[in-house]
């Protein structure tokens, strides 16, 4: 398998691939991705990267606004799927590679990125607005590789996108505003309405079952997805979820961001007793939440969990607990979601904790990730602190190699698996 990682001390992406030789598994360094944007390493950050089959989108921020260079660089990850009925060969045919680049200071300095029915989705921060890049458009002509603009969301905006046809965007200046775009015309004229939510603080949302799952300071609210833009700012429907209150304070707990799983939408909330893995079921007639409490010391909390449907067909949630403050050992909680089989994820339950290496936490950044390989067996996590990888075997949830790759290895992506099964 590959791996695509970002090295936050040089604020550039690296790559390897794990390599088996009878029983012996090797990384396989193949240092920076040719050609990718020298940037400053004071001013710059690498944000949030996604996947679409063979092709990786990872955004581009600086700390001035947007003023300095922002936007969004696509990779060609050099793998190619062959499928063979029940299972997929993989074909390593070249190093990843920069297919487009849009880096300037006219892109809104972008924090978060999605994917929705196989397109990204990258916000324009400072340009109230976000970006619809199409995989097909980058793999095209030149011309064509800088995505569409839509009016929709300020500030730092999180998105939800429906059926090629609406985008729900947060404000999280203006208490609870959220817009809702459409998809068949650009620029200004693609912002439909605008309603608000009771509590403001916007900073989170999906769409699961079409539904828009929104995540302001108090709990959680779903509203139904208006993909025929019949509703008004006095017609939609808002439904809240709470989540509860901490102990101390009585203050309403929150999410900051979800993660689908099927017909599931999972997110983690609070911190020391009151911490959680929360899931909804986003297609049930009234949703409710199910909440999974974690144990976690003081001074570390909980990352979003990574879900992954396991080859031996088990559906796992790992959640890190990295460091705040302190010097309590971080751990890795790996969540079982559906330990009787019978795909009602209402009795999870915590399967396992393992202690894990160092994170590097400033603000958003330096955070622990985890990604899965395409045969679905492993799991491949950074240790930002300690500059390496570790390699976790799924059917025995067990780390079984530790690889030194240097620098502060964070965000991680991974594509692939055996080059050969036959």
């Amino acid at each position: 398998m590959r791996m695509v990682w970002q090295d936050r001390s040089t604020k550039s992406l690296k790559w390897g691939e794990f390599v088996q030789a009878g029983r012996v598994i090797q990384l396989r360094q193949g240092g920076d991705i040719k050609g990718f944007p020298k940037l400053d390493t004071e001013h710059h950050e690498l944000v949030q990267m996604e996947r679409i089959d063979n092709q990786l989108v990872v955004g581009v921020r600086d700390d001035e606004k947007g003023e300095l260079l922002s936007g969004w660089v696509a990779i060609d990850l050099g793998v190619e799927e062959m499928p063979h009925g029940d299972h997929s060969d993989y074909n390593y045919a070249g190093p990843p590679s920069i297919r487009a680049s849009v880096l300037d200071k006219k892109q809104g300095n972008p924090a978060h990125l999605y994917v929705y029915d196989k397109e990204f989705y990258v916000a324009n921060d400072a340009l109230n607005g976000f970006t619809v890049i199409r995989p097909s458009a980058i793999s095209g002509p030149q011309e064509g590789r800088k995505g569409t603009f839509h009016r929709g969301g300020g500030g730092h905006i999180t998105m939800a996108a429906v059926g090629h046809k609406v985008v729900y965007s947060t404000w999280i200046q203006e208490k609870g505003r959220v817009d809702v775009s459409r998809l068949d015309k650009s620029g200004e004229e693609s912002l439909a309405y605008s309603f608000t939510l009771p509590s403001g603080g916007l900073h989170g949302a999906t769409a699961n079952s079409g539904r828009i799952f929104l995540a302001p300071s108090d709990g959680i609210y779903w509203v139904d997805a208006d993909l025929e833009l019949k509703q008004n700012k006095d017609t939609v429907v808002q439904n809240h979820l709470s989540l509860g209150k901490v102990k101390e304070g009585e203050r309403p707990l929150r999410t900051g961001s979800f993660t689908n799983h099927r017909n599931w939408v999972l997110f983690n909330t609070g911190d020391g007793e009151s911490s959680a893995l929360c899931l909804v079921d986003a297609s049930a007639k009234k949703p409710e939440v199910v909440s999974v409490p974690i144990k976690v010391a003081d001074g570390l909390s909980l990352t979003p969990p990574e879900i992954i449907s396991a080859a031996s067909g088990k559906h796992y949630a790992f959640l890190f607990q990295d460091r705040r403050e302190g010097e309590v050992k971080e751990q890795l909680t790996i969540v079982d979601l559906d330990p009787n089989g019978d795909r009602n994820f209402s009795d999870a339950t915590v399967a396992k904790t393992l202690p894990v290496g160092g994170s590097k936490v400033e603000g958003h950044y330096g955070h622990h990730t985890i990604a899965f390989d395409d045969d679905r067996r492993w799991g491949v996590m950074t240790n930002p602190a300690d500059g390496d990888l570790w390699l976790i075997w799924l059917p025995e949830l067990k780390v079984v190699g530790k690889f030194k790759v240097g620098g502060t290895p964070t965000k991680i992506t991974v594509i692939g698996g055996e080059a050969d099964k036959h």
